[in-house]
């Protein structure tokens, strides 16, 4: 092998790796599970510490805003199973009793720990439902 091959199998090891390096960092940062509330808490400690895209619905009387704050402690159900959330900022309108809600950050032992930028997506289903007719 000539000093030049050396050279150049040496430069293609390197950025082989630089790239599967970057490759496995990125994709092991941005992995989330989108999963609903029942999925999880029937397997609580498997899901604990991972990333995740919860689904469910807010238990109607479980919001509670910490007096002059954005900090919020709130259950989310589905299917029997329920979560206690927390949440800090402002949430979206629609977020409210019995609105569906998609929750973005981790489940911890004490609950699910919602992301404080863009952690909640609410949407309240009568808005989106056709007007139903009576005739």
């Amino acid at each position: 092998m000539t000093h030049r091959n050396i050279k150049i199998a040496a430069t293609v090891a390197v950025l082989v790796t630089a790239f599967v390096g970057l490759l496995y960092a990125t994709l092991r940062e941005g992995t989330e599970y989108y999963k609903h509330v029942d999925e999880v808490m029937t397997e609580r400690q498997q899901w604990e510490g991972k990333r995740l895209q919860l689904h469910g619905f807010v238990v109607p009387g479980s919001i509670f805003v910490k007096p002059s704050t954005l900090e919020y402690k709130f259950k989310v159900q589905n299917k029997g199973h329920v979560v206690d959330a927390s949440y800090k900022g402002v949430v979206p309108d629609t977020f409210k009793d019995d609105s569906e809600v998609v929750l973005k950050g981790q489940l911890t032992a004490d609950g699910f720990h919602t992301d404080s930028n863009n952690g909640i997506m609410a949407k309240c289903p009568s808005k989106y439902e056709a007007v139903k007719k009576v005739g």
